[in-house]
């Protein structure tokens, strides 16, 4: 079966931040954005219903970290990521969710 590929489009410094990340979890979050582009449901992603309708996050880890990149799928645009952000505690801090908004707002 073949896939049509769709576009990537990265809001603010999110492709930078994501390029900072380290070599492993840049590799499983880089897959997972693939798959988004094929198509195919990523296999560790959740909905952020609190930044927008269709929103979701993928997620990762390490030994020290949890890493997150907030996406939605536009069928016009594609796969667009919103937020890449390292996650510091166990709920997403408020600064995080109001860039994502403030994002996903201008889209």
């Amino acid at each position: 079966m073949a896939y049509q590929e769709k576009n990537l489009v990265w809001l603010g410094n999110s492709r930078e931040v994501l390029k900072g990340f380290p070599k492993v979890v840049r590799a499983r979050l880089g897959s997972e954005i693939y798959r988004l582009q094929l198509g195919v449901a990523p296999i560790n992603a959740r909905p952020m219903k609190t930044v927008g309708r269709g929103v979701k996050e993928l997620r990762a880890r390490d030994s020290n970290n949890q890493y997150r990149t907030i996406y939605v799928i536009k069928k016009a645009d594609g796969v667009v990521i919103i937020h890449a952000f390292v996650k510091k505690s166990q709920k997403t801090s408020k600064q995080d969710i109001a860039i994502a908004k403030q994002r996903f707002n201008e889209i």
